[in-house]
């Protein structure tokens, strides 16, 4: 009898929380949905203005002081960056809600003005000062604020991209590698589906990628998969260790902000007209595209880590993803020839792979590849995930990124990445 009383009680306890996650993350993903639609048309527009008029791109220093004056007015409000949502999202940390505006403004900036830089650092800081803030308006407790920034996280990241699934199992990932935040698995789902649903009644157009060819499964194709993801890694490497000791030596370098962002944009100018192409300002997603269908410059893959590292270390905002997407699709394509693979092909592949290096999420890799390229080859991009997720180390692109199992053997590791 005390047993039934007992999981009667749990049950009711099961009802209200699930009734409350049902509502709270409505409300956040609908708000996801209406603010990362409202960005991506923004990016969209700058984009197309630079596009248009490529003369802007002399005035990326005038940039790079401008976000420095911005982010300098509201200092006190601390570090406001990405890393500080993921530490809120596993610790007490605060997202202030100033926090929303500014990388809205300053990516719009950094796109407008030929910055090589992405969306998703935008993404996690939109979503996740929304979550929070919501989170106190509902006076969350503290365990829960931790899963309502991951499902703000979630409800952004799938409005730009159109990745619903991929948008929720990256925000459970990502806080802590080698754990899955299961707690927080109905408000992110919620979020991020409601999100991609408001996103689609608003127009944004999701990131596919369904006309590429796969090859049929053999031992000899998933081989070569294998050593293409290898391959992947060790550039995930590259890229991680460049960003970090290019953030490190500007500031050394530069202490002054303003003078660091106006150098930061002098170099990426100067850069620009030696390589005589803007195919490396902004974030992209038209090199990405050309690579799928097989075309792709053989080292387009190391100018574009050049250029973001730059960008990222000068104080311009946006993210690290959707380079990584250019990075690892134009790697793939421009090297999988020498391995007997299509260049389509293997420009998928190093899409998945390098993602999946970077971020260190093999399940919301293997969404991405479901979601972006539809359900053929799944097995290859399973592959890729697993191989380049343990090569890469202990290597990833934020700091507050915290390794909490081994990717060698089970054991419990205590060093942040």
């Amino acid at each position: 009898m005390n047993t039934l009383k007992t999981n009667l009680k749990f049950t009711v306890q099961y009802a209200k929380a699930f009734i409350k996650w049902i509502i709270i993350a409505l409300a956040v993903g609908f708000l996801g949905g209406v603010v990362g639609s409202l960005f991506h048309e923004s990016v969209d527009y700058v984009t197309h203005l630079r596009t248009e008029n490529p003369r802007l791109i002399y005035l990326l220093p005038a940039g790079g002081i401008i976000i420095a004056a911005i982010y300098r007015l509201f200092r006190r409000y601390g570090r406001i960056d990405t890393n500080r949502v993921l530490e809120a999202a596993r610790e007490h940390e605060k997202v202030p809600l100033i926090m929303a505006p500014l990388i809205f403004i300053s990516t719009v900036i950094t796109h407008l003005l030929g910055g090589s830089a992405g969306r998703e650092g935008a993404a996690l800081q939109l979503g996740g000062s929304i979550g929070y803030n919501v989170g106190r308006a509902f006076r969350l407790r503290e365990n829960d604020m931790h899963l309502i920034v991951m499902a703000g996280m979630s409800s952004v990241f799938s409005a730009l991209f159109g990745t619903p699934l991929t948008a929720a199992f990256f925000s459970l990932e990502v806080v802590s590698v080698g754990v899955m935040h299961y707690a927080g698995l109905v408000p992110c789902i919620i979020s991020s589906v409601t999100a991609y649903g408001t996103a689609q009644l608003l127009g944004v157009a999701p990131v596919r990628f369904l006309d590429v060819e796969f090859c049929p499964f053999s031992a000899d194709t998933a081989t070569k998969v294998i050593i293409l993801s290898l391959l992947c890694a060790v550039v995930s490497i590259i890229f991680c260790t460049a960003i970090k000791k290019c953030e490190h030596y500007m500031e050394k370098l530069f202490k002054n902000v303003y003078i660091r962002g106006a150098i930061g944009g002098g170099i990426i100018v100067i850069l620009t007209l030696l390589v005589g192409t803007y195919d490396y300002n902004g974030a992209g997603m038209d090199i990405i595209q050309r690579a799928m269908e097989g075309e792709a410059e053989t080292f387009a893959f190391a100018l574009k880590i050049l250029f973001t590292a730059i960008t990222i270390s000068a104080g311009f905002k946006g993210g690290e993803i959707v380079p990584t997407f250019f990075i690892g699709s134009t790697f793939g394509c421009a090297f999988s020839s020498m391995l007997g693979l299509s260049s389509g092909f293997g420009a998928a592949i190093g899409f998945v792979a390098l993602f999946c290096s970077v971020v260190n999420c093999p399940v919301a890799s293997v969404m991405l590849a479901m979601e972006v390229f539809g359900g053929e080859g799944m097995v290859f991009f399973a592959v890729a995930c697993g191989v380049s997720y343990m090569m890469s180390g202990c290597f990833g692109l934020y700091k507050s990124q915290k390794i909490l199992f081994s990717k060698l053997d089970d054991h419990v590791m205590e060093d942040d990445i």
